[in-house]
């Protein structure tokens, strides 16, 4: 099975930032959500919703993009988020919410 690493952006309500890696990347948001490390900068600031991401098939150049990224200033960071996502929705929401069905269509295609 092939791994992948995701370099991600989190957000809060007030728009503080964070930056990450992982190669477990549900995993690793749902900490974020659930506070599974208390007291870390993500937890303080209520940095929870995941506004923006990448997927690598090498971990060297995901490690190098997060780097390139957190070097970045925040305009810039904010331009980044608000060019693939105008309304900082959460990517996440939707995840492990079952899929609704597609509706029929009569004309036989």
């Amino acid at each position: 099975m092939e791994e992948y690493a995701y370099v991600y952006i989190l957000a809060s309500g007030f728009k503080h930032l964070y930056i990450g890696l992982t190669t477990e990347f549900e995993k690793r948001i749902w900490q974020h959500r659930n506070g599974a490390f208390p007291a870390s900068f993500t937890d303080r600031y209520n940095i929870k919703d995941l506004v923006y991401y990448e997927r690598y098939g090498c971990i060297h150049t995901a490690i190098a993009r997060e780097k390139q990224l957190k070097r970045w200033s925040r305009v810039k960071k904010i331009r980044l988020i608000v060019e693939q996502n105008p309304t900082w929705r959460d990517l996440s929401l939707e995840w492990g919410k079952p899929i609704g069905s597609f509706p029929e269509r009569g004309d036989g295609s």
